[in-house]
């Protein structure tokens, strides 16, 4: 039985870092993440949900991202960097004039990629010898994936940005002498990369530190795919359906269903599970391993996709003619606990669920995840209705992939007509005990409370649901590409008033 299988009654906050005040333009690892943690202590929360901590990659999203075991370089603090000498205030200058309200992703990271380079250079002249010897430390410790990260993120800049597969041969196929030609010609811009991520590291495991020491374990989250444009398929080539040039001959996604007539091409090239087996799925060890020293707790995205996935053509424009294939099912999940013993997972079981995804699930004793907003379109065998939870379930008033309460209330919904819509708020009007005309204002605290009293293991509130926000403050509509991921937090939003409210209600929810 996994670790999350044996834990207490808790509840907690999702909050990604990137949606932090800061005067910085993205949310990041100084000052600002501290105060949450102390808000989050103050109201007696014992979970902090993120999303992934990785690089971002197209369309910024954290689902894209060019490697799975890098972090963010994006979310290392400037005031932190002051602090330690690795930047002055002359480099840091007159801040721009950042939106407070969002990421403007361009900006930030033209601006951050500056101050980054400042800091190396200034490591690399003044650096004390004990301060050499731990970054050169770091490097040895982690260079299974580090030593792939740095090289591909240089290579990727000389090929202007554009995908590994388009590079010149000899790197996009790793020809050994074309490597280390390459290394010793690009060793500085090698060596910085691998910089940011030491300073990375630094920074996050001091606020994990932080926030365990007053009980407040970090839940992370981790795709099952990767992405084709990433150090991890490049460095792996054999263990992903891939042609001798590089690109994908199969692909992920799922069917056709009721949300979308064509299903998804999300375009992941798929695993060769025959090949992970036969290494007795060591780079899915590492993977998780590497995971599981950055958080305590992990949701596993698409868990379903373990068990049976849907293979489609690279060749095809849409989803819809795929095929299921078996997964790895409980061979990879018995040695990811023999290589690393017991794995606190969280799966991420939504959608169409067959009996073998459950039987998976129970063998292993991982907890599954439940939704309020879907609950209100059916009648009282609704599985996402409190009534109907098991213990071990993470309840959700929604994900960073919903719409806010308070935006779903205020929404026409494009998949329901006006009478299934009117009905849903009905119920749901009924279900919460909203009071007539004050519905939108009460819905976000009456929808906690309802989780809270009920018999799930962990409730995690998004922040936005937290503070009653609207629609403005989504953080991703799934198949779309803009205008995502920059929601940010107000700064004093989370005042004392909030948490004294959210403090007594899981006292007496006994969380």
């Amino acid at each position: 039985m996994s670790e999350s299988a044996k834990s207490s009654r808790a509840s907690g906050l999702l909050l990604h870092i990137t949606s932090l005040p800061s005067a910085y333009g993205i949310g990041d690892l100084g000052p600002e993440a501290y105060r949450f943690a102390d808000f989050m202590a103050a109201s007696k929360q014992k979970l902090w949900q993120v999303l992934p901590l990785v690089p971002t990659g197209y369309g910024y999203s954290p689902y894209a991202a060019p490697s799975t075991y890098a972090g963010n370089a994006m979310l290392i603090s400037p005031d932190r960097l002051l602090e330690d000498g690795w930047l002055t205030t002359d480099d840091v200058g007159v801040l721009p004039s950042f939106p407070v309200d969002s990421v403007a992703f361009a900006d930030v990271s033209a601006y951050k990629e500056d101050l980054l380079i400042r800091a190396w250079k200034r490591f690399s002249s003044h650096a004390s010898p004990a301060e050499r010897k731990a970054f050169d430390t770091y490097c040895e410790t982690h260079a299974d994936w580090l030593e792939d990260w740095a090289l591909f993120e240089t290579i990727k800049q000389d090929h202007d940005e554009k995908e590994w597969m388009t590079w010149r041969a000899d790197l996009r196929d790793r020809e050994p002498s074309a490597l280390i030609a390459y290394q010793a010609e690009n060793a500085d811009q090698i060596a910085m990369r691998k910089f940011w991520q030491f300073l990375f590291e630094q920074q996050w495991m001091d606020l994990k530190s932080y926030c365990n020491e007053r009980g407040i374990r970090i839940f992370g989250d981790l795709p099952i795919y990767v992405a084709q444009d990433s150090a991890d398929v490049w460095a792996n080539r054999h263990l992903f359906t891939l042609k001798e040039d590089g690109y994908p001959t199969t692909i992920a996604g799922v069917p056709p269903d009721y949300f979308s007539e064509t299903g998804q091409r999300w375009g992941n090239p798929l695993y060769k599970w025959d090949s992970m087996r036969a290494t007795g799925y060591a780079w899915w060890t590492s993977r998780m391993a590497r995971i599981l020293e950055l958080v305590d707790l992990v949701r596993l995205d698409h868990f379903r996709g373990f068990e049976a996935y849907w293979e489609v053509p690279a060749s095809e424009e849409t989803a819809i003619h795929g095929q299921w294939r078996e997964g790895p099912g409980a061979d990879l999940f018995d040695k990811l606990e023999k290589n690393l013993g017991d794995v606190p997972l969280i799966a991420e079981n939504l959608g169409v669920i067959t009996e073998g995804v459950t039987k998976l699930m129970d063998r292993f004793g991982f907890p599954g995840m439940a939704i309020l907003q879907f609950a209100f379109d059916s009648d009282e065998s609704n599985e996402f209705l409190p009534h109907n939870y098991r213990e071990a379930l993470v309840a959700y008033t929604g994900t960073h992939d919903n719409d806010t309460l308070k935006g779903w209330w205020s929404d026409t919904a494009s998949t329901q007509n006006a009478e299934q819509i009117a009905r849903a708020k009905a119920y749901c009007t009924e279900y919460l005990g909203l009071e007539s005309g004050h519905e939108a204002e009460q819905l976000s605290w009456k929808a906690i409370e309802s989780l809270m009293h009920s018999v799930a293991r962990y409730v995690v509130t998004p922040v936005q649901d937290l503070l009653g926000l609207g629609a403005y403050a989504r953080m991703n509509t799934p198949g779309t590409t803009n205008g995502n991921w920059g929601w940010r937090l107000a700064p004093g939003a989370l005042d004392a008033g909030v948490g004294a409210r959210l403090a007594t209600l899981t006292e007496a929810s006994d969380r």
